[in-house]
């Protein structure tokens, strides 16, 4: 049988940015990431602007699922929504395939087409009866699996972060505007319920204007990296790079609350990382007389990593990655305006001006008071839902249910490619930045300048749009 860590190399050999991994991991060995572009230059255009993109409505969705590890879950939760057809499936397991078949027959679904040989993603891709695909693989497949997907004139979503380097955030875009259809990183946090309450709390000017923001993925995965499921992908990264690898679960309700790339935009960014010690002693301490003890004197990803952003309009966002130091999970999500504040870990607190002059947490009672006035209209609608059906507490059948939402109607979706670009660039950008001594790095545009006309995203009024 094929094994994944074949199948990874098979596969990213195909496509004609699918050579990221081996580059990456290339230039790594020795100064790091080398960005195919200078910071300050924009390629240009090679179709029209997708932000707002609003593409033909689609009564049933149909959809092809590619990696059923994580992508397992999301054919539970989209066989749960209505107006979806789960159509095809592709992993290289079969045990995954059967267990997702047993899904879609405990949820009334007829069984979906199978594919489960190299490269057999292609395939998938091709078929004339899917709209969708849906790529929950490792980050290595991410990119040269959107692009064929584009290319055969399906819309594309994929876990996160949406690439690795800023040549293939360019390439998305540019493959999306060149087709009109849309490609969207299928960032989950954008879609937890507190989250979702300070985007509502923040458009309807309870914060002020919004000053500053932070967020973080700090989240205790040593042991996971060498024995689970993640060393496939954050092991093997760790060994070559420094900076932020995954920075989207943080910056993503941040930026999107802030309105980046919609009426502002990151501008440049200074990155600083501890060296790496937790890997190290952990290995020493628990793998004893395993070969990874020396491997793991070799990684470079540090520890901590800090990355402070500068936006055009004069705001600042913190971001943090550590999943090596034990210490309780935090995305912080933090979001500061000049009338008040919220924040998310480790526990959910507000602060405004109304209230104390700000100078105090709102009291328990006041809080609850607060959360239930700025529910957002989409936590009322589906939130009860799913809460039942789960994923990550509820986000990701919320995140699935709008994505679903939006294609069938033809409205734009809540995130577009350049958000997901821009977010994911920090993956490059952090590490040029960390290994020239923190210096400043320029953000590219993605949008082109076109986020100079458009408003940050609104909160949906979820009972006007479904009944009139």
């Amino acid at each position: 049988m094929i094994n994944r860590r074949q199948f990874f190399k098979t596969s990213l050999a195909g496509g004609a940015v699918a050579l990221m991994g081996n580059n990456m991991q290339a230039a790594g060995a020795n100064k790091g990431i080398s960005s195919s572009l200078p910071d300050d230059e924009t390629p240009p255009r090679k179709g029209k602007s997708v932000l707002g993109l609003r593409c033909k409505p689609i009564p049933k969705v149909r959809i092809g699922i590619v990696g059923l590890g994580r992508g397992g879950g999301a054919v539970d939760r989209l066989s749960h929504i209505e107006g979806t057809e789960i159509v095809a499936l592709c992993d290289l397991l079969p045990e995954r395939i059967e267990s997702a078949q047993k899904t879609l027959k405990k949820n009334g679904r007829k069984e979906a087409a199978v594919y489960s040989k190299e490269e057999d993603w292609r395939k998938l891709c091709e078929r004339d009866d899917i709209d969708l695909v849906y790529n929950a693989t490792p980050w290595e497949l991410h990119v040269p699996i959107a692009l064929y997907a584009l290319d055969c004139g399906k819309h594309a979503v994929m876990e996160v972060p949406m690439a690795l380097t800023v040549a293939d955030c360019w390439a998305l875009v540019d493959k999306a505007e060149e087709k009109q259809l849309h490609c969207m990183m299928l960032e989950n946090c954008c879609y937890d319920f507190f989250e979702l309450a300070t985007l509502n709390m923040a458009r309807q000017g309870v914060f002020g204007e919004l000053v500053h923001g932070e967020g973080a993925y700090n989240h205790t995965l040593t042991e996971a990296k060498f024995n689970g499921y993640y060393k496939h992908w954050r092991l093997e990264y760790s060994k070559y790079h420094t900076g932020n690898p995954y920075p989207t679960h943080g910056l993503g309700p941040v930026a999107q609350i802030m309105g980046i790339n919609r009426g502002d935009r990151m501008e440049y960014l200074s990155s600083v990382s501890s060296n790496q010690f937790s890997m190290q002693e952990w290995a020493k301490e628990h793998l004893k007389d395993d070969e990874r003890i020396t491997q793991s004197q070799r990684y470079k990803l540090g520890d901590m990593n800090t990355t402070i952003i500068h936006t055009v309009n004069g705001k600042s966002i913190m971001v943090q990655h550590d999943t090596s130091t034990p210490h309780p999970y935090s995305r912080i999500h933090y979001i500061q305006g000049t009338k008040g504040m919220a924040v998310k870990w480790p526990f959910e607190k507000i602060a405004l001006e109304t209230f104390d002059k700000g100078e105090a947490f709102l009291s328990e009672d006041a809080q609850t008071e607060t959360l239930a006035k700025y529910e957002h209209p989409l936590a009322k609608y589906i939130g009860e839902q799913a809460k039942k059906i789960g994923g990550h507490g509820g986000m990701d059948f919320i995140m699935d249910w709008r994505l679903i939402y939006c294609l069938k109607n033809g409205y734009p979706l809540d995130q577009s490619v350049y958000d997901g670009a821009a977010w994911s660039s920090l993956v490059e950008l952090t590490e040029r930045s960390v290994l020239n001594r923190s210096a400043s790095v320029a953000i590219p545009d993605f949008t082109r300048g076109e986020w100079k006309n458009y408003e940050p995203l609104p909160v949906i009024d979820m009972k006007t749009v479904l009944h009139g």
